[in-house]
């Protein structure tokens, strides 16, 4: 009796109590692992070659890079195809992947070009999985565990950083990095007979899929009219940017600083793990009694102190009690801000806006990354990390300008409010442009505030479907407004009748036409050429 209202209360663990959740929980657990395994047994394998500082930097920005390319094609696969089966398949090829690192490794033919290479390779896998993995979690816990679902999320992959690189560590001493490649083989392999025999979702048999290259336009365009999206993307890209100062010049730091081995390393990225995990049990309570604006700001504070720390110590032992709260910091403000995301974002394009997420989350690490190792290998460690202290400094204060917008409120459940067309033709669905044209009656003093309501409304039409979006007033009839807008095609449009519009939306709608007089008048325009 007191265990049960106590998880209820937190819900921290509680989607792993749905089956399908905990199976994929653990198998990306161990895909994770093995990714963290593999890493340090790379940027180990670079630490003794010239310019160590550029290439294991190169190491981030290999993994991480895919994304720039492949995140938002990555997203419209996810929404266009069946998730468990593309994720089958993108963790079989990076199974056989890892799997050829490991062969070359242990028969010593595994160069710096090649390695990197290869790690891109793996990246372009990772960037491909994390739309489909991250949009099946909606289908299988509750809405109201999303958050902790999301928190979830991060506390796999940092409790991996908390526990592979420290294997890595000891198996790249004892054993060398080959074995640490081949195990990372064998968790992608695992994690793809674990998605093979969770049961398979009935389709649902409503619309036919959209075509891939519309499906990839349709992303972008949500995210482009979306204000609160595009503030979530702002407020990680300003976060993200300089923390990854600290991932990239670790290896270097820990070898040429700290003066430790490939064991010293690991455990330094296990500091960092450890901090994670304490930073994911402390997320319901930092949730209970800071907003997510005040979070930012002290996690941003939290992270620019241990980064100054590590510029200033010669000490492992400081280095590494300074990366425990570095990791909370990381943690908290990861969670947070995809949490956000898989609350606001409808069902129809969760796994393309979720895709956009993650381009802007690791392009930035990828680019950053690079250029945190240049700097370190021109002007030494602590310069570089000071650097980025400044940076996030100021990204704590544009906090005051640019905070997150509240989505908490907004219901993003489809609802299907518009009337169905009654047309006297039967247009073709590719038939296109079709013009929607909508007549309100609007007293002309109530005009001002109807156009300012109509701006909300416009959001939802442009990123729903609309290429163009306009509002008038009629010159012969001075109480008409007239909104008007285009989509590509009679299928776009009916997509938006019937799968797009959020609950959200209609009280957007609502609100303007709570300044009109009456229901519109809807008119849909076709081509002239039959």
């Amino acid at each position: 009796m007191i265990r049960r209202p106590r998880l209820s209360t937190t819900g921290a663990f509680a989607p792993l109590r749905q089956h399908a959740f905990r199976a994929m929980w653990i198998a990306a657990l161990a895909s994770q692992v093995g990714t963290w395994m593999e890493t340090v047994g790379a940027q180990w394998i670079l630490l003794a070659h010239p310019h160590a500082a550029v290439t294991t930097a190169l190491i981030q920005t290999a993994t991480t890079l895919p994304v720039l390319f492949l995140a938002l094609p990555g997203g419209a696969l996810a929404d266009v195809f069946d998730r468990r089966r593309l994720l089958i398949g993108i963790q079989s090829v990076q199974a056989g992947t890892a799997g050829t690192i490991a062969a070359l490794a242990f028969f010593d033919l595994l160069n710096p070009i090649e390695l990197l290479v290869l790690t891109f390779a793996l990246g372009c896998g990772a960037a491909l999985t994390v739309a489909p993995y991250q949009a099946l979690i909606p289908e299988m816990v509750p809405r109201k565990d999303l958050p902790s679902a999301s928190a979830l999320g991060s506390l796999s992959v940092n409790l991996a950083r908390a526990v592979g690189p420290a294997i890595a560590g000891l198996l790249v001493a004892r054993l060398g990095p080959a074995y640490v490649f081949a195990l990372n083989a064998v968790s992608f392999a695992a994690f793809a007979v674990v998605m093979a025999s969770l049961p398979r979702k009935a389709p649902a048999a409503e619309t036919l899929p959209e075509a891939f290259l519309a499906a990839v336009r349709a992303g972008e365009r949500y995210v482009r009219f979306s204000p609160e999206m595009r503030r979530i993307l702002l407020r990680i890209a300003l976060f993200i940017t300089p923390a990854v100062a600290l991932w990239a010049l670790l290896p270097v730091l820990a070898a040429h600083r700290l003066g430790l081995g490939p064991t010293g390393y690991g455990l330094l990225l296990a500091a960092v793990g450890a901090g994670s995990i304490g930073g994911a049990f402390l997320l319901p309570w930092v949730r209970s009694v800071l907003t997510p604006n005040r979070s930012y700001a002290v996690c941003a504070a939290v992270y620019a102190a241990v980064l100054a720390a590590l510029a200033l110590t010669r000490s492992p032992g400081l280095a590494a009690a300074a990366l425990v709260p570095a990791g909370a910091a990381w943690i908290v403000v990861l969670s947070n801000s995809n949490a956000a995301v898989q609350l606001f974002l409808p069902g129809w394009v969760r796994a393309r806006g979720l895709s956009a997420y993650q381009f802007v989350f690791s392009g930035s690490q990828a680019l950053a990354a690079a250029a945190w190792g240049v700097a370190a290998d021109r002007f030494g460690v602590p310069g570089p990390l000071l650097f980025a202290v400044v940076l996030l400094v100021l990204a704590l204060i544009s906090g005051r300008w640019w905070p997150y917008l509240d989505t908490v409120p907004l219901d993003r459940g489809t609802k299907v409010h518009w009337p169905e067309p009654h047309l006297l033709i039967e247009p073709e669905e590719a038939e296109g442009p079709v013009v929607v044209l909508l007549r309100y009656r609007v007293p002309e003093e109530r005009q001002p505030d109807f156009v300012r309501a109509m701006h909300r409304v416009r959001e939802a039409r442009l990123r729903t479907g609309a290429l163009q979006w306009g509002v008038f007033r009629s010159g012969e009839h001075p109480g008409t407004m007239v909104e008007i807008y285009t989509v590509a095609s009679w299928e776009e449009h009916r997509r938006q009748h019937d799968e797009r519009l959020t609950a959200a939306d209609y009280d957007d709608e609502l609100a303007a036409q709570s300044h009109a007089d009456g229901e519109p008048e809807v008119t849909h325009l076709f081509s002239g050429s039959p």
